[in-house]
Formats: C-alpha cells, structure tokens, sequence
C-alpha cells in the first residue's frame, strides 16, 4: 500500500480552514514528521500516527516494524515516545493467530523501546493494515524539525536506503534470503540512538525518511529552511541488490508520485543512472533519519552512529531546492 500521491494530498490540505493556537508548535503545515503542541513552558506533546499494509512474511516481524517506523517520526523531532495506541484493520474470516503474532511483535518492540500500548481500534477489512499512534514528550525549546536547516551544515542520513524496492521484489518472489533480511534489519533498527545523539551535538534540522523517498523528504526539508541541498548521489548507502533489483522493475507507485511531488525543485546530474534516481525516489519503511548539522558537529556524530553516512551539504538558496550529483 502507498500513501497517497503528496502532491495530491498537499492540494487538499491546503483548502482546509486555517487554524489558530498559540501551543501549536509544529502542525500539518510544516509537513514535518509530527505535531508538536506545548502543554507548559517545560512540556510539549509530540504525537504522530502510521500504518501500512504488511511489509514482511513473517506477522511478528510486519508488527515489529510498523512500531519502530511510528516510533521514528518522534524521535526525528528529538522527541522522548511515552504510550502508543494500535490500528488495526483486518478480515473477520482471518487468522487470528496471525494478528496475535502481529500485535505481539509490536507491542514487543514498543515495550523496547520503553512505549507502553495502552489501547487501540480495529475494524473489519479484507486488506490487512496495521500501525500506532504513538505520543511522546519534548522540551518546547528542543524541538528539531524540518525547517532549521543552514547554509554550511553537513547532510548525514542513518541507514541505507532501498527497502521499498526490496520489498516489491519480496512480494514478487525475487529477492534473496540475504537481501531480504537486510531490508528486514533496516526497518527493525530503532532511531533512538541517532536521535540522541542528534540532540547531543546540536542537529539544525531532521527529517524522517519514509514514503516520500530520501529526495521526497529533502525536498521538504529544503522548501521549509528555504535552502539548497546538494547530495552526492555516490555516497548514499544502498542495500544490498537494490540497484539491480529496480533494473529489474521492482518498483512501487510512490516512484512516480514522489518525482511528481518534487517537480522541476530537483537538478539531476545527466551522470547519475536511471535505477540511482529511482533509488533516491524509493518510498521507504523506517528509514533512517536524515540531519542537517553544523560540520563541526560531523565528527562526534560519526562516532556514535558509525552506520550514518555524510551524503551532501546545504547551501543558500537558488534556482532548485535540491542538486544532486
């Protein structure tokens, strides 16, 4: 299942009735990866909600990585998650030994992560769906979001990209045990860690990397600090296969609806392949964080994250909001 085109849903967003509140820090305007609303001067609510249809075989495992990917949009605004709560849509004449494996291998990755499920709500659906709404805490004065970015900061992204890829071609019956386990490790791989460590060297800006693909998301990050990011397509990591396996057209639908969300806003060297573009369109599931920082900050971030890859810089804006090389 793919979200829904971005370009599309940004057209209805944008004819809602404007809203006003002076605790809301970061709405859907922002397009960020969650709201956040101030409770006091010391406490601000980070609350965000997910949900996909299976991305893996194994129930127990789809569970575990629809909790890590809602856990990620709070921990992309440096956010603490306290309690989550299940959606679940699934047949009546299903497996209930099925969705049992699912919530359990949610619940346990949430429990992992010290998030509590306190409740959730089902409905009836021939098309499997499964996710949370996950609530956290912040400081109102250390929110991170999409829109701090500077010229001069360093690009960092978390994990190696290619998971929707990767995942068509599981569907499909043509990728190996090995590269399916390695998208699977991908997505159960928490940004906890990252995101700690984000807020320890003094990250500008952060942004999730999920459905809009790595330049879906850079787009918005780029549009929202009103900045130019240049990546250097060479030095994004990829899972394993995943070049040959869009060769072979394991694509998704978000492919096309991310090149249509981004528009003219992207320079693509004429040196970059066709398949690297498609990668960098991918639609991922809990990707990796991607940061924008100080380039003094670059060294003790690598460090702690030793996964995490430099992947371009940020530059006063121009005539695109995104180059890639």
């Amino acid at each position: 299942m793919a979200k829904l085109a971005p370009s599309d849903l940004a057209q209805v967003l944008s004819k809602l009735p404007a809203q006003s509140s002076e605790n809301v820090i970061v709405g859907f305007d922002k397009s960020d990866d969650a709201g956040v609303f101030r409770l006091n001067d010391e406490m601000a609510l980070v609350q965000t909600l997910d949900f996909f249809t299976p991305v893996a075989d194994d129930p127990y495992v789809y569970g575990q990585v629809a909790a890590i990917n809602s856990l990620n949009d709070v921990y992309a605004m440096g956010g603490t998650p306290l309690s989550a709560l299940s959606i679940v849509c699934y047949p009546q004449s299903g497996d209930w030994g099925v969705l049992g494996e699912i919530l359990k291998g949610g619940q346990m990755a949430m429990n992992a992560e010290g998030v509590v499920v306190i409740g959730g709500h089902s409905v009836d659906d021939q098309e499997m769906k499964f996710g949370y709404a996950v609530t956290g805490v912040i400081h109102p004065e250390k929110v991170i979001t999409n829109a701090g970015a500077k010229p001069g900061d360093v690009l960092i992204l978390t994990k190696a990209i290619g998971t929707g890829a990767i995942n068509t071609a599981v569907k499909r019956g043509v990728a190996s045990k090995e590269t399916e386990a390695a998208a699977i490790k991908a997505m159960t791989t928490s940004a906890a860690k990252a995101s700690k460590a984000m807020q320890g060297v003094g990250a500008n800006a952060c942004t999730d990397v999920t459905g809009f693909g790595l330049l879906g998301h850079a787009f918005e990050m780029a549009k929202a600090s009103d900045v130019m990011l240049t990546i250097d397509s060479k030095t994004v990591k990829l899972l394993p296969d995943v070049l040959e396996l869009i060769s072979q057209g394991m694509l998704t639908r978000g492919d096309k609806n991310n090149r249509t969300y981004v528009g003219e806003t992207v320079m693509i060297n004429g040196q970059v392949s066709r398949e690297m573009q498609s990668a960098l369109f991918d639609p991922q599931t809990a990707g990796g964080l991607l940061i924008s920082m100080p380039e003094t900050s670059v060294g003790r971030f690598m460090d702690e994250i030793v996964d995490a890859a430099v992947i371009g810089h940020v530059t006063t804006r121009g005539n695109f909001l995104i180059e890639v090389k």
